[in-house]
């Protein structure tokens, strides 16, 4: 069985597999101590009105503020394998253009890569099936492929029925599967629970922790393994990243090798696994035994006596080691320093609100972000094309923005001043929040000398509104906590935000070249089509306020 990565930039505490023709080993690969997955991807298709060569419009690329979750993730990538041994909170119908044929018949009347073709009665055993990508995902297949085989869901859960329950709130009950809901109406239910099989399991445990019975069922039936379960905390404790981000992929790998009917495994990650590597990234998978690191040594043009070489089971030990080692009251602290290093919506949120009025980044460095959907596209695409060439091969598409349609940050921080001044939140006694223009800073020295002089403005300023001295050293108190908390998320952001990689999508756009004009129109993926400030202003910030701040401080 080959192999194939889906890379997405959303910056994460993840885990870089690499996949050999028979699943025999995984990789880590990592950045100052941060175990991240190798995969890249995107979704909500606000285009450019003449950038896009499908019967997609401007409406249908554009999901409404009332009814799309912000889905910006950050690069990433993607792993497909074929089998030498096989046979030849977001609302959706926004994402459904206008004017192209959503059933399966009309969908094949030019088949380009056979999408829906070859998804018609294949069996998947999705990973972090109740994550949001996963969800997407599952949306997607359903919505457009309804002839797809049984969808087994691997859900972390303390019985079947406790499984069943959180199939049915974090799946079926969600406000993304609204489009289906509507499609099905009364059969909706037993649609999803038809299609849906919940499996009680874990990444973290041998076997995946499945019954014997019921693994070994799933091995017979299943086509396709997805796996896009990963830890994306960014100040993660070490041990807990390794255990699902690196461990966990193992299990499924070693549990892939019993699937005999399996035509491809696919490894969804972020493409911040590259790490310090600097310049433009190409799509190409790693040897065995190849590692950063060495890499960087070959264009130093250095020779150490020994070159550096990357160990899993050392990592996996240093972590074990390092945990027993400290003492109960310091673990939790000292695991999160071991494996330190979410997007940018904090940072929005919080900028939105005036609790920050500046931020540590690189005025003219690029946040490679995609929307969510078409991360999934682009995953489809690649499954199908793989699945049906059946060719033993790795094979990774980063699915990025920053090197054929660049955000750059001072660009982002002119898109969020424009539109909190022409849509403020609003404080607690109904009054318009005006913010400035963000402040970008380029050192930790500059941007701490920065918060210290808007916490004493913010401090003597509510002395003078008070005479009492409590209350007033409350306030101060507050406010100096407020420092040390975006001081150490900059500290985090920093690795990104002044990071100089650029990921090619050469891959990725050849993939794209090779559907049709209507699976362009269903399943597209045109990175470079984006407008980004159409994307930012009328989706991805209105679906934050809507959907993470619940409404809360918008005009009613």
């Amino acid at each position: 069985m080959g192999s194939m990565f889906l890379n997405s930039p959303l910056p994460a505490s993840n885990k870089l597999i690499r996949v050999s023709s028979k699943c025999d080993w995984c990789f880590l690969r990592w950045r100052k101590r941060n175990v991240v997955v190798y995969c890249q991807g995107g979704g909500g298709k606000a285009i450019r009105s003449s950038g896009f060569p499908s019967v997609l419009t401007e409406r249908s690329a554009v999901v409404s503020d009332q009814e799309h979750i912000a889905s910006v993730r950050d690069a990433g990538s993607l792993v497909l394998s074929p089998n030498e041994k096989g046979q030849p909170e977001i609302a959706v119908e926004d994402f459904v253009p206008y004017g192209v044929p959503t059933s399966s018949s009309l969908l094949e009347m030019q088949d380009g890569i056979g999408i829906v073709k070859f998804l018609r009665g294949k069996g998947l055993f999705i990973s972090g099936a109740t994550g949001f990508l996963a969800k997407v995902l599952i949306e997607k297949i359903l919505r457009t492929m309804p002839d797809v085989g049984k969808i087994y869901v691997l859900i972390k859960a303390e019985s079947k029925e406790a499984a069943i329950t959180r199939l049915k709130n974090e799946i079926i009950n969600a406000e993304l599967f609204k489009c289906l809901r509507q499609t099905h109406g009364k059969s909706y239910q037993s649609f999803m629970l038809n299609k849906l099989v919940p499996v009680v399991g874990n990444v973290c445990e041998s076997n995946l922790g499945l019954e014997e019975d019921l693994a070994d069922k799933i091995a017979n039936e299943v086509d396709i393994i997805v796996n896009s379960a990963a830890n994306t905390t960014f100040d993660e404790r070490y041990d807990v990243a390794i255990d699902v981000n690196t461990r966990g992929t193992c299990h499924l790998m070693s549990f892939a090798k019993k699937c005999p009917k399996l035509k491809l495994f696919l490894q969804v990650s972020t493409a911040y696994v590259n790490g310090q590597r600097q310049g433009r990234i190409m799509e190409k998978p790693f040897l065995f035994g190849d590692c950063i690191a060495r890499e960087n040594l070959i264009i130093s043009e250095s020779t150490p006596r020994f070159a550096p070489a990357l160990d899993i089971e050392h990592e996996m030990n240093l972590a074990l080691d390092s945990k027993e080692a400290f003492q109960e009251n310091e673990v939790a602290q000292k695991m999160k320093e071991l494996g330190l290093e979410r997007m940018m919506d904090p940072i929005v949120l919080y900028y939105g609100k005036g609790q920050l009025t500046g931020f540590l980044v690189d005025p003219n460095g690029v946040l490679d972000v995609v929307p969510a959907d078409m991360v999934v596209n682009a995953t489809l695409a690649a499954m199908a094309w793989h699945g049906m060439e059946q060719k033993p091969d790795i094979n990774v598409y980063q699915i990025a923005s920053s090197v054929v349609n660049p955000l750059v940050f001072q660009d982002l921080a002119t898109l969020l001043h424009e539109h909190y001044n022409s849509s403020p939140y609003m404080d607690s006694n109904g009054r318009p929040i005006h913010v400035p223009s963000m402040k970008l800073f380029s050192s930790m020295e500059e941007f701490s000398a920065h918060l210290w002089r808007y916490v004493t403005q913010r401090s003597r300023l509510a002395g003078m509104a008070t005479s009492d001295r409590k209350l007033s050293q409350k306030h101060e108190n507050i406010c100096r906590k407020s420092v040390e908390q975006a001081k150490y998320l900059a500290s985090i952001y920093e690795p990104y935000t002044f990071y100089g990689g650029r990921f090619d999508n050469s891959n990725t756009q050849k993939l794209m070249e090779r559907m049709s004009e209507n699976e362009k129109g269903i399943f597209g993926f045109d990175v470079g089509s984006i407008d980004w400030r159409d994307y930012i202003t009328n989706v991805h910030i209105p679906g934050l306020r809507r959907h993470v701040m619940k409404g809360r401080g918008m005009c009613s």
